[in-house]
């Protein structure tokens, strides 16, 4: 039974990380088009991650978690709302790793890619055990 479980668990992983380099184009060539254009880096973060996480949503909802999505109406606005809040948490990585970059007067995109691990693993995790928890 735990094989089984371990499997299903590498399985969800995976798709998971599917959603997550879908939403990881649009969040890093966001980033770096806004950079481009001379906007702020932790501001073309924080908005290049917003729209990522729209994408990610959606992808998740019905590819990585398609399982565990609840159904149409309150429930699952519970769960887009949960999904939003733990985007937050992602997010403040993010913000707090770049803009540690960039105060540090290191290289901003080094430290987006940083940001983007640690943040894939703690949003991963929230997701898992309360945003998209089995029922």
């Amino acid at each position: 039974m735990r094989a089984l479980v371990e499997k299903l668990l590498r399985l969800r992983l995976a798709r998971y990380m599917a959603a997550s380099a879908a939403g990881t184009v649009i969040d890093l060539s966001g980033f770096l088009l806004l950079l481009a254009a001379g906007a702020p880096a932790v501001a073309s973060s924080v908005a290049s991650y917003c729209l990522g996480m729209v994408l990610h949503w959606v992808i998740s909802s019905r590819f990585a978690f398609a399982d565990r999505l609840a159904g149409p109406g309150l429930a699952r606005g519970g769960q887009q709302a949960l999904f939003a809040l733990s985007a937050l948490a992602g997010l403040a990585v993010t913000a707090g790793v770049v803009g540690a970059f960039e105060h540090g007067g290191a290289d901003p995109r080094i430290g987006k890619l940083l940001a983007m691990a640690l943040s894939f693993a703690c949003v991963f995790l929230i997701r898992l055990t309360w945003v998209f928890r089995a029922r």
